[in-house]
């Protein structure tokens, strides 16, 4: 889940529209885990194609990638590589909770709670290799690049936003701004009307934009610092964080004591942690530098081919997704060529 800085950082509201021209990096397994998550059938199944393989990724990838194009941002998709030894823990932790939420949905399917086994479908999603392999054929379709990292894809991409590359990162969690993101940008792929599932009601998910250097201004904080004050909750590399410690008594600490070591109420706690090391993939992260993505234009014959013909999506549905994007981009030469005529 990443870092929870829960609602102590500042952040604001913003509309899709006033994105337009933004360059973004998105967290790809991020991104994939939340379709595969959100979009399935009234009792958590999946969409599957004709033989029984699952589209939800992308039927998400497609039709969200397409309406924010049309909005006129332009997307890269960054997707992990292998993770650091240190976030082992915390992968079999994962696996953990999905094999028993496949567990409990299969009971709830059994019993006939459909919220329960709604609940249970999306906590157990998984992100096989051949999604990711599909996800990446379906990109190349749609003349979107797409970056595998050498590590953690968010690291890349923060990277690449402070590199100036990109104007920002689009993930949910909060990490990129602790591996130094200047932007990330949130919600922007689950925004609009969504059903909370375990309470049966519906909510309006806007994007909400996050400035680093306004974080680091409202905590009082430097990098250095948020870095100590993340690890102080529990990060990826070390999930368990510190029993007692949520955001404002983190914050705190790291106010008062500058630096993680010197927390005289954790001292012992901390050192039996590798907080140096937690310290480095924050501050020196693993990623490409220089990367320069390459932008092209919608191949629908490629489209049509992957998603109509090998995954049984609606033809009509498809093309008309497609020309909606067409007609954009022809407006958008029209007016070009009339300002240099």
């Amino acid at each position: 889940m990443g870092v929870d800085l829960g609602e102590i950082i500042p952040r604001e509201k913003v509309e899709l529209e006033q994105l337009s021209g933004w360059k973004l990096a998105v967290d790809a397994y991020n991104t994939l885990y939340q379709f595969l998550a959100i979009i399935r059938g009234a009792s958590g199944e999946h969409l599957k194609d004709s033989r029984g393989r699952v589209t939800s990724h992308l039927s998400g990838l497609f039709y969200r990638s397409l309406n924010l194009l049309e909005l006129g941002m332009k997307l890269v998709y960054v997707f992990d590589g292998k993770p650091p030894e240190l976030k082992a823990t915390e992968i079999e932790r994962r696996s953990n909770q999905r094999r028993e939420a496949q567990v409990q949905y299969v009971r709830a399917i059994q019993a006939g709670d459909i919220p329960a086994a709604r609940k249970f479908a999306e906590a157990s999603t998984t992100l096989r290799r051949d999604m990711v392999a599909e996800a990446k054929i379906l990109l190349d379709a749609m003349g979107l690049p797409w970056v595998d990292a050498p590590s953690e894809g968010e690291a890349q991409a923060a990277v690449m936003a402070a590199e100036g590359t990109v104007n920002g990162v689009a993930s949910q969690d909060h990490d990129s701004l602790i591996f130094g993101a200047p932007v990330l940008i949130r919600n922007i792929t689950i925004s609009g009307r969504r059903k909370l599932p375990s309470k049966g009601i519906f909510i309006n998910v806007q994007p909400e934009r996050i400035v680093l250097s306004n974080v680091l201004r409202e905590l009082g904080l430097t990098r250095d610092q948020l870095v100590d004050l993340a690890i102080l909750l529990g990060t990826d590399f070390n999930p368990d964080g510190f029993p007692g410690v949520g955001p404002v008594r983190a914050l705190k600490f790291i106010r008062q004591y500058k630096r993680l070591e010197e927390i005289a109420e954790l001292k012992e706690a901390i050192s039996a942690i590798d907080y140096d090391s937690i310290r480095k993939i924050f501050l020196e992260p693993p990623a490409q530098r220089g990367v320069k993505p390459q932008w092209g234009r919608v191949n629908r014959e490629k489209v049509i081919s992957f998603l109509v013909d090998e995954h049984s999506f609606s033809l009509e549905r498809v093309d008309a997704a497609m020309k909606r994007l067409g007609e954009v981009e022809s407006a958008k030469s029209e007016s070009l060529e009339k300002w240099l005529g």
